[in-house]
């Protein structure tokens, strides 16, 4: 397999002990998969923090988001019968699911893309309402005319679906609310409308007719969304066999709007890819790669809470146009960095 990354040699460049849990009586295990922006002449990420009570050899116990937003912890002894729990992500109990962990998102800022601090003054993002009771995941930050997107995942015991949030100021924001329902995942808002529509790439998802494929859509305002198109397949016998979804918003270039995915095969490895969407069209995928082009390979991609994965939701363009800085979350444990040269990765698209 490929793998054309530049990792920092400063990886991981967040974990687990770096921040602080946001409530007493929890501890962070995972960092994951953060937004990327730039803001304030910073580079900003807005990190995904999975957080539990500290567990025991007795129970199993998990947190999660009553109505009124306070956190209950759940309490499940390891040898009750109806428990199965041979996840590490996920549990079922009595026929339902629940995660193990409770996710927010917190900010985290650099002034040279390497060095990650929680500034003062600004909010975490929590779930909020019965629809993110299980917590809130992978955010995905798109700019448009001077409004920030953030598309995320909700989780709740109604399913997974996509929340949207919006802020100029990273201060105040306004809560359209689930703008894709359940069972949907990885939206990513293109940054900047074609022929004044709104376009995103997102993922429903089927367990029996269909798949884990890439969509496309379209809005005439960021929150109404229809359109709906099936864009990216998995590929039986390749790395992306059991399921793919989106990265970060697509780069706009001069050959197409070109888009880091990730795929996943049934031995449950993450690894990148890119395929490349019309300019005008984008539901008009023009090319491909057949080999990913980041694949885990250093310890702290292969071993970690749910190792043998790199995943994307966020990267920064650079001034010379061809230099990309991917943050990605490692082994669903870390938060690391990568360059990507655009024309590497054109060299290894395949074109219709």
């Amino acid at each position: 397999m490929k793998d054309i990354a530049k990792r920092f040699p400063q990886n991981p460049l967040l974990s687990p002990s770096d921040l602080p849990p946001s409530t007493s009586g929890l501890e962070i295990t995972c960092l994951l998969n953060p937004g990327v922006f730039r803001f304030d002449n910073k580079t900003w990420l807005l990190v995904r923090v999975a957080e539990r009570p500290k567990q025991n050899d007795t129970f199993i116990s998990f947190p999660i988001l009553t109505d009124s937003g306070k956190i209950k912890i759940i309490e499940i002894p390891k040898n009750d019968p109806e428990l199965i729990a041979s996840d590490a992500r996920i549990i079922n109990y009595k026929g339902i699911d629940y995660l193990t962990t409770l996710s927010h998102l917190r900010l985290v800022c650099s002034d040279d893309g390497i060095q990650f601090y929680e500034p003062k003054n600004y909010p975490t993002l929590v779930g909020e309402g019965i629809l993110e009771a299980f917590g809130i995941e992978d955010c995905r930050v798109a700019l448009i005319d001077g409004t920030y997107y953030l598309t995320f995942t909700s989780v709740s015991d109604n399913g997974v679906g996509v929340g949207l949030r919006t802020t100029t100021d990273w201060k105040e924001f306004q809560k359209p609310g689930m703008i894709l329902p359940p069972h949907n995942k990885d939206c990513a808002i293109f940054e900047g409308k074609i022929n004044g529509q709104f376009y995103a790439l997102h993922r429903p998802s089927s367990v029996e007719i269909g798949g884990n494929y890439i969509w496309i859509a379209s809005s005439p305002d960021g929150i109404h969304w229809g359109n709906h198109k099936c864009i990216i397949k998995t590929r039986n016998g390749l790395w992306d066999s059991a399921r793919v979804g989106a990265g970060a918003s697509p780069i706009k270039t001069e050959k197409g709007w070109l888009e880091i995915y990730h795929g996943a095969n049934h031995d449950h490895q993450y690894c990148l890819g890119a395929f490349l969407m019309d300019l005008e069209d984008p539901s008009m995928v023009i090319a491909r790669t057949e080999e990913p082009i980041m694949v885990p390979s250093t310890s702290y991609e292969l071993s970690g809470f749910f190792g043998n994965v790199v995943f994307t939701n966020g990267h920064v363009v650079h001034p010379d146009g061809d230099t990309i800085t991917v943050y990605y979350g490692a082994s669903d444990e870390f938060v690391c960095g990568a360059d990507f040269s655009i024309a590497a990765i054109y060299s290894l698209l395949k074109f219709n």
